[in-house]
């Protein structure tokens, strides 16, 4: 190891070493939500934002239109889709309505 590597090293070192200090850091604390209503409405928006209700039923409809064609063809995809899309809502409602417990409780988020 040479001189110039070991100075750039202690130089980078105390330069870099309190930035570290200002970087975000997770202390384990959820924010818990004062009741039901805000926690549901934090999750709607939250939903909104990443379109879960659209990628929940539509992933079921194509799952279901899959399964209904393999299995009965061309009429089959069609019910399947639709069954598929009914338990995909059936599915988000589930997922919401859990999730909306789990900030109330202050579990995540």
């Amino acid at each position: 190891m040479t001189i110039k590597t070991l100075v750039a090293s202690t130089v980078l070192s105390t330069i870099l070493l309190p930035v570290t200090a200002f970087t975000q850091t997770y202390n384990g604390q959820h924010r818990r939500y004062r009741n039901h209503e805000s926690a549901r409405q934090a999750q709607t928006r939250s939903d909104a934002r990443h379109h879960t209700k659209a990628k929940v039923v539509a992933g079921s409809a194509v799952g279901g239109a899959v399964v209904g064609g393999l299995l009965g063809g061309g009429k089959g995809a069609i019910i399947g889709a639709g069954v598929g899309a009914g338990g995909g809502l059936l599915a988000n409602k589930v997922r919401k309505d859990r999730d909306v417990k789990q900030r109330e409780r202050g579990e995540r988020y």
